[in-house]
């Protein structure tokens, strides 16, 4: 489901620009530029929440893109992904000020989409946690963010809260504390095996409450150890009823 994140995507090479366009288009609202030039005009005319640009382009680089945008008031507070040779990355890049994210040229459209959605997921729960009630509660449905999709953005935010899921009479409460989480509930199972039993929901009801606090600690693995093993669980789970999993791909260079 689409968002209202808005996202500027900018590379010198029209394929990529095309093809990470089409492939990001149903999260946000995507915009292109084909050079910094361009991107830097865009943006002042419409700033965006997260930047994704290549780092070589013809002019103006990637990096420098970023400083010029972060040094104006009104274009300053975005966040930004690189997309960079392995060489550049650790070279050039990673000991400057940091981005959100790196993505490794050449790269695989699917992982690329991947890298960018979490972090345009962690924006469009901060969008909606500004947005929230007076009661402190964020509430939602999982068709807006499914489950593993809120569990990164909590992760990324290092965010301290409940999150409660609800779907039909099933419930499950999950406690994150600095983006970890910590305990999980569902009806008589506690810790990693309550958590495995609600990944694979996309139908549903979530609440947010930032206010929730636990003083057990149930789980085994951490945010993101739960994530993996989740996942490697479901793909067995599919694989055992003969499901299709995997769709052609494509690797974007320069």
């Amino acid at each position: 489901m689409s968002s209202n994140v808005k996202v500027l995507l900018v590379d010198d090479n029209p394929m990529v620009l095309g093809m990470l366009q089409q492939s990001l288009a149903a999260l946000g609202e995507v915009s292109t530029a084909g050079d910094a030039a361009d991107a830097l005009l865009k943006a002042v005319d419409d700033p965006p929440d997260l930047l994704v640009t290549d780092y070589r382009m013809p002019g103006m680089d990637g990096r420098q893109l970023i400083e010029k945008l972060r040094s104006r008031p009104a274009t300053a507070n975005f966040a930004a992904i690189i997309l960079a040779s392995k060489a550049d990355i650790s070279e050039r890049l990673a000991q400057q000020d940091p981005v959100d994210d790196f993505v490794e040229k050449p790269f695989f459209l699917r992982e690329a989409t991947r890298r960018i959605k979490r972090v345009i997921d962690k924006i469009a729960l901060e969008k909606m946690t500004k947005s929230a009630p007076s009661d402190g509660v964020l509430r939602g449905s999982l068709s807006q963010m499914n489950v593993i999709d809120l569990m990164q953005s909590l992760e990324m935010g290092r965010k301290s809260c409940l999150l409660a899921l609800t779907r039909d009479d099933e419930k499950c409460d999950v406690y994150f504390t600095e983006g970890q989480v910590v305990h999980a509930v569902y009806g008589s199972l506690k810790g990693d095996e309550a958590v495995f039993k609600v990944l694979r929901w996309t139908g549903g009801n979530f609440q947010l409450n930032f206010e929730g606090k636990t003083t057990e600690t149930t789980t085994q693995l951490n945010t993101q150890g739960l994530l993996m093993e989740g996942l490697r669980l479901l793909d067995e789970a599919n694989r055992d009823s003969g499901e299709k999993t995997e769709e052609e791909d494509v690797l974007l260079d320069t």
